[in-house]
């Protein structure tokens, strides 16, 4: 079923989280849907990476091997990367990577690609990962009560996905791109409680969710999204209260000034491209806290 159909026939239902999740299985399709839930139910295949990632991404050659190196040692063992039409150093600094068989690189060009990159993973490697995160190249899944995201995970087995909150990281008043990773060089942040904190990212169990809606929540064939203290979900993220004390994302959503400007300027993958001028740097330069050591 096309987009528009599926606005239309989910826009009738009132309920926030429920609207959201029928807009995601129509467009998904209902055909297609009954398909693969047949297929899950006589799936005897297990999964050979517990925990996998994907993310899609335009000119962010310099900032991926902080980001594969940091989610490889918090326990993801394969990325499934989609370059959305990127002139930069990308391929070359992956290359090692997918050498030796952690990346996955999919050439994926077009115009607001990044659901489209989510469907693509989903029905491509669905069965070769138990657990798949979708997050950007600014984002960082930070485990804070457990030393590893797989442990984190071993605790959700009932649901169907994970929502793990943000938590903003401000430019700290660079104006350059200084040498170091994002981060070492940016360690203030926004107070937990911001409402922006209470956008989420979501880290999927395979088998039990048909696709992502957009890039916060997943449409679910079954059982209940959890929050990071392992509560099912009944409201949507927008109002709920951030939770950063066992699991967050740490979102480098400006980084410096000069950084800012050049991310403008080249777009997103998903199609959006802001000015200066529209406040965002203002309103995502969040410096309130100093990080703790």
């Amino acid at each position: 079923m096309n987009k528009v159909l599926a606005e239309i026939i989910a826009g009738v239902i009132p309920h926030k989280m429920t609207r959201n999740r029928w807009r995601g299985i129509l467009r998904y399709g209902l055909c297609k849907a009954l398909r693969l839930k047949h297929d899950l139910k006589h799936n005897n295949k297990v999964a050979e990476h517990y925990l996998a990632l994907c993310a899609i991404a335009k000119n962010e050659g310099p900032y991926f091997k902080e980001w594969i190196e940091w989610h490889h040692k918090m326990g993801v063992t394969k990325f499934y990367i989609y370059d959305n039409e990127s002139t930069d150093s990308i391929k070359e600094v992956l290359a090692p990577y997918i050498a030796s068989g952690l990346v996955e690189y999919i050439n994926f060009p077009g115009y607001r690609m990044q659901i489209a990159a989510y469907d693509h993973c989903m029905d491509n490697y669905r069965y070769n990962a138990h657990w798949l995160a979708f997050i950007d190249l600014d984002e960082f899944i930070v485990p804070v009560a457990d030393k590893t995201i797989p442990d984190f995970l071993k605790r959700f087995e009932k649901f169907s996905a994970v929502e793990i909150n943000w938590l903003i990281y401000g430019s700290g008043g660079a104006k350059k791109h200084l040498p170091g990773t994002m981060m070492e060089r940016f360690k203030r942040h926004s107070e937990p409680l911001h409402p922006l904190n209470r956008h989420v990212k979501s880290i999927v169990n395979t088998q039990r969710v048909f696709c992502m809606i957009g890039c916060h929540e997943a449409a679910r064939i079954c059982g209940s999204a959890a929050d990071s203290h392992g509560n099912p979900i009944e409201k949507h993220f927008r109002e709920r209260e951030p939770q950063q004390d066992v699991i967050r994302i740490n979102h480098y959503a400006v980084r410096s000034y000069e950084e800012f400007l050049e991310k403008q300027n080249r777009g997103r993958a998903s199609g959006t491209k802001r000015t200066v001028e529209d406040e965002y740097f203002k309103q995502y330069d969040l410096n309130d806290i100093i990080e703790e050591q």
